[in-house]
């Protein structure tokens, strides 16, 4: 489809607080859902029981941060975290975030907490994708965060889009240590897994499958950005891989069997 043809309504996606959205995640398959279960079934379902909980460090604290300040803007990221912290009076300069008195203040924020470091670095990524007019163009227009639900493959599945676009579809934020290997990392992550979950939900509920892209950006100098648009070929083999893997998991619900997938021995070959 050309782009300049297609015109999505953003309104069929639903505004809702991030952590409304993952306490649903008992109810509705997201993807990382089903990520965690291709790769690993008794990882899925640890999860999901409430067996292993998901760590937020702080490289995660900084992916979510850099998403609000890119996509939502600088007056939604700086109410949803605090910023900075408080300033040492002998030496004018903010305390350091391993001092006690960093520490005091971000209990009382109520918030997340970025350090003045973490703060520099989301705004060079920001820069960095300001440098970069295919990012900038598709970052433009559209509507970030958006969500949306509908059962897909038999399954009550939920989706929250980085962004939509309405006339070139779905754009997804990464960042990532060194843009030379994005590519390897984006196999690494099953990247195309999951913008193929985000695309066929999506066209569960617009009757069409629209483009997808993904923004990246370096978390380090020289924060170059880069943009990738994923091939349609590719996405029907990552959504036929993504069906295949709803089927199994449906099938280790009915039996509650949960292997590791290790559970053979397999054979080894040197180079």
């Amino acid at each position: 489809m050309n782009d300049n043809a297609l015109h999505i309504d953003l309104d069929v996606l639903e505004t809702e607080p991030a952590a409304e959205y993952h306490g649903k995640a008992k109810d509705f398959l997201s993807s990382h859902q089903l990520l965690d279960f291709m790769k690993c079934p008794w990882l899925y379902h640890k999860k999901r029981t409430g067996l292993m909980a998901d760590q937020d460090s702080s490289a995660y604290l900084v992916g979510r941060a850099t998403h609000c300040r890119i996509l939502e803007g600088r007056d939604v990221y700086e109410s949803e975290f605090a910023l900075g912290g408080p300033i040492n009076p002998s030496t004018g300069r903010p305390f350091g975030s391993n001092t006690k008195a960093f520490r005091e203040w971000a209990d009382i924020q109520g918030k997340p907490v970025l350090s003045n470091d973490q703060i520099d670095l989301i705004e060079n990524m920001a820069s960095g994708i300001s440098m970069n007019d295919e990012a900038v163009d598709l970052l433009l227009y559209g509507r970030a965060e958006g969500v949306m639900r509908t059962d897909y493959c038999g399954l009550p599945c939920q989706i929250r889009l980085d962004w939509l676009h309405p006339h070139r579809g779905i754009v997804d934020l990464k960042t990532c240590d060194d843009l030379t290997w994005f590519e390897a990392d984006a196999r690494r992550y099953r990247y195309m897994n999951q913008l193929a979950f985000y695309q066929a939900v999506l066209a569960k509920v617009i009757g069409i499958q629209v483009p997808v892209h993904i923004v990246a950006i370096e978390k380090k100098e020289p924060y170059r950005c880069g943009v990738w648009r994923l091939t349609p070929v590719s996405l029907a083999i990552a959504q036929v891989s993504n069906q295949a893997a709803i089927e199994r998991l449906m099938a280790c619900r009915q039996t509650d069997h949960w292997p590791t997938g290790y559970e053979d021995i397999r054979m080894l070959e040197g180079s």
